[in-house]
Order: C-alpha cells, then structure tokens, then sequence
C-alpha cells in the first residue's frame, strides 16, 4: 500500500463517524473547522495540503486534508477526556509504521507543518487504541481494540460540536462529502456579528488613512 493509502486509511480508521451531535454554532470567519475548543483555519488546511502532497510526492487535496485535521482533533477532544495520554515516544513508533518508508519519512521530518501533522495522525491511531483497551500500535489485539476505540469515539462524538465550513461540503460518515452543500449555509449570529465588526473596523481605518 502507497504511503498516501496508508495516510489516509489509517486517518480514516481514526475516526470513521457518523457525527450526530453537538451544537451548530457555526464556524467563524476565516475558520475551515470547529471541533470543540480547536479551530482549523483555512490557512491551516493549506499549508496542509501543500506540505503533504510535497512530502508525497502526490495531491493530499485541502478536503482530504481537513478531513484528516477534523478527525485528529475529534480524537484529541475524546482522548482529553477520558484522560487518555499518548506519549512522543508512542507518536514516533506509530508515525514510522503510517510512512512505512524512510525515504518518504525523511521528507515528512524534513517540514515542519508535514511532520506536525503526521504525528497527529499517529498520535490520533495510539489514541483510539488505548480508547479500546489496548496497549498501543504493537498490541497482540490491535485490531480489536482499535474498533473498541473507534466505537467509543462515535459515542463520545455525540457530545462534541463539530462545525464544517460550507466552502468544504458536509461532514457525514467521519469525512467530508465535498459534493454536498455544508450545514452551517447560513451565517450564524455570532458569525455576522463579528464579520461586521471587523468591517466597520476596516472602514474607520480607511476613512482614517
């Protein structure tokens, strides 16, 4: 399997989930993602994309990038609390195992925003692991427990607000249908209030200089 499979299979087995849950609050200018307390910038989906496909040597597109990104913070957020740690040791064993190739590996380490996002990865693959029981990526049951993990994150997803940007489509089944128009089509109070905000602050400025 290519590595960019491997990425994305192993993204996917993170957190394939039906988030039905949470509160549409809507995301804030400039944001691709909500997840919890963690906002994915568009610019963050960028940087993304273009340090992975690089580190590939092939597309990573910006919706399979923030898919990835929302399912590391969805992971994260469910990890906090049921107080489930994982270690820098555990996230480099489990990043080498993802790549599987050195010379690949060498140009995930090689970036910052790439190597960043390819130990949240495998931090979220430890995570849900544990979540399941298990002991991390070498346990004897790793793929039961991995399932148990994947079980309570969908659970737990009930209670997370996860908000996509329309711009992307709509979050169903752990990933993003880009095809379908996003949830949040109208701008949410807080939302409009703040893009008007900063608006009138823009205009002041201009009227100023």
């Amino acid at each position: 399997m290519s590595t960019s499979r491997r990425l994305r299979a192993l993204g996917a087995a993170v957190a394939t989930v039906l988030l039905v849950g949470g509160c549409a609050a809507g995301t804030h200018p400039g944001a691709a993602a909500v997840v919890g307390d963690t906002e994915i910038t568009v610019g963050d989906v960028d940087t993304t994309s273009r340090a992975v496909s690089t580190a590939l040597g092939q597309e990573f597109n910006s919706t399979v990038a923030l898919s990835e990104l929302v399912n590391n913070a969805l992971v994260s957020e469910v990890s906090k609390q049921r107080s489930v740690a994982v270690s820098d040791a555990e996230t480099a064993e489990a990043a080498k195992l993802v790549v599987n190739d050195p010379t690949a590996y060498a140009k995930f380490e090689a970036d910052p925003v790439a190597r960043d996002f390819l130990n949240q990865v495998a931090a979220a693959a430890v995570a849900t692991i544990k979540l399941g029981g298990g002991t991390g990526v070498k346990d004897p049951k790793v793929q039961v427990a991995q399932q148990a993990g994947l079980q309570i994150v969908k659970e737990a997803s009930k209670g997370v607000t996860v908000d996509i940007s329309p711009r992307f489509g709509q979050w169903t089944d752990g990933r993003i249908d880009s095809k379908v128009s996003g949830s949040l089509s109208e701008e949410s109070a807080q939302a409009k209030a703040k893009r008007e905000a900063a608006e009138q602050a823009q205009q002041q400025s201009q009227g100023q200089g």
